[in-house]
């Protein structure tokens, strides 16, 4: 090096550590952080009810985030009733579109649409109709809406518990949860970790936000029944970029009594699009 050259390093660099070095631990520093916060985040997704310093439950966020790929489903409450619209993806033509489920009976008074894994929402509804019919038995009425949510909600919470009925993870499932008692017509949103709100208007799956900002915008509470299914399924139609047919879309009500629509009243819906 030149001896001018030197001098001026030492000058700006008396520790003789050049710009190039500085990078180039810099780098190494980087690296080894992000191998350390993995390692902290690998050790705290191994438990399922560990919290991780910064206040994370890793795995329901995981679930949560599942959901997002699941099918599209809309709730719409009205003053007559609930109206709920589902997606069925029929992957293959030898399938059955009958036999694909997204929206299922509680009871008599009560219906959910799910989205995320099928298997669960199973496990979670014939939880609730046990529930439902229990107390119908035990005290010759039907059981109050809020209090079959919670029931449901319970057993979602119970995940990593080691008992019998309890799943080692937490439900991969959402469910809008729609039902009618002496409070009137309710709309139910739950999420894996046993969390469950109220609300107007809800969707829920991969098409969750852009139909939230619709329903936002299309939503008011003078809605009839009739209104609030052609603005669920518009509003499907416009999220999914998908034609609507009675073959990819199921539609419920529960006014006061679930229904499900068959196919000849569901395109009498999309005739009115």
């Amino acid at each position: 090096m030149n001896p001018d050259a030197r001098d001026v390093s030492q000058a700006f660099y008396p520790t003789g550590i050049w710009p190039c070095m500085i990078e180039g631990m810099a780098m190494e520093a980087i690296i080894l952080l992000r191998e350390l916060i993995d390692k902290k985040r690998t050790e705290y997704d191994r438990g399922v009810n560990t919290f991780s310093p910064e206040g994370h439950l890793f795995q329901a966020e995981y679930a949560i985030e599942a959901i997002k790929l699941g099918s599209t489903a809309i709730g719409l409450k009205t003053k007559e009733g609930v109206v709920l619209a589902v997606e069925k993806r029929i992957t293959s033509p030898l399938l059955e579109p009958s036999r694909v489920e997204k929206i299922m009976e509680i009871d008599e008074h009560i219906g959910c649409a799910m989205s995320g894994l099928i298997a669960d929402a199973r496990t979670l509804v014939e939880h609730a109709r046990v529930e439902t019919q229990n107390h119908r038995f035990s005290y010759g009425e039907p059981m109050t809406f809020e209090s079959t949510t919670q029931a449901l909600c319970d057993l979602a919470l119970r995940f990593g518990e080691g008992e019998e009925e309890s799943m080692s993870r937490p439900f991969g499932v959402s469910l809008l949860i729609a039902g009618h008692d002496e409070n009137g017509p309710s709309l139910y949103y739950t999420d894996p970790s046993g969390t469950f709100w109220q609300c107007n208007g809800k969707a829920i799956g991969s098409g969750s936000e852009g139909a939230d900002s619709s329903l936002q915008e299309q939503y008011n509470k003078e809605l009839t029944l009739k209104e609030a299914e052609t603005i669920a399924l518009s509003i499907w139609r416009q999220v999914m970029e998908k034609k609507v047919t009675p073959i990819n879309v199921d539609i419920a009500m529960v006014a006061p009594t679930y229904h499900l629509y068959t196919p000849a009243e569901v395109e009498a819906v999309i005739g009115r699009l």
